[in-house]
């Protein structure tokens, strides 16, 4: 997650993963959106917000050797290293607020779900925006996922910003050319559905990027 780093130690300091709202035992559509980009085991994945997400034990499996995880909460963090193991060397790990993170590499591919929605000002969307930039070169693959217009205006007791596919598309700007554009409903542990947008694009530069 990002910003409100109190916030977030404490949910998860309180809560275990079947009691958030946006836990996944596996995160299927995060997986279709990378083998629609045609991401494979030597691109650099940078999971943004990660916490306790199982994607990086998918990514692990499917012979992954450069994984990074961003999340602002470090007792996430520390959850989802010790649920790993002796795998959780083979990943680097960064505590930071993305809207703030001046990132030290290039990533082949940005992952988000459910981070960008957090950004409710537009000082914290350009430096989200600044970050992603920074980190992902020409050719870089980006999977987003937000609430989607219909979708809950809250979560975790914090304000949302809600986005159709083509606002989503817009808001990362004219040098991404979107992939895939899909609309996806998730159900929370308790079974309650969460419609959210989710876009999957390449950075200008690649021949491979669909227009």
């Amino acid at each position: 997650m990002t910003g409100h780093p109190a916030h977030w130690d404490r949910v998860y300091g309180e809560k275990q993963d079947v009691d958030t709202s946006w836990h996944q035992p596996v995160p299927v559509e995060s997986l279709t959106m990378l083998d629609r980009l045609g991401v494979g085991p030597r691109d650099a994945v940078i999971d943004v917000g990660g916490g306790t997400s199982t994607l990086v034990d998918q990514l692990l499996a499917r012979g992954h050797r450069d994984v990074t995880v961003l999340d602002v909460a470090p007792t996430a963090l520390e959850r989802t290293r010790g649920r790993l193991g002796e795998r959780a060397a083979e990943v680097d790990w960064v505590v930071a607020d993305v809207t703030a993170w001046r990132p030290t590499r290039r990533y082949d591919v940005w992952h988000d779900r459910a981070v960008l929605h957090f950004l409710t000002t537009q000082p914290r969307r350009a430096g989200y925006l600044r970050a992603l930039r920074a980190a992902l070169p020409e050719g870089g693959a980006v999977v987003v996922a937000t609430f989607a217009e219909d979708g809950p205006d809250q979560c975790s007791g914090l304000p949302v910003v809600r986005y159709s596919g083509p606002a989503l598309a817009a808001l990362l700007g004219p040098d991404f050319a979107p992939v895939c554009v899909e609309r996806v409903e998730h159900l929370t542990p308790w079974g309650a559905p969460q419609p959210f947008t989710w876009l999957a694009a390449r950075r200008a530069g690649d021949p491979r990027r669909t227009t």
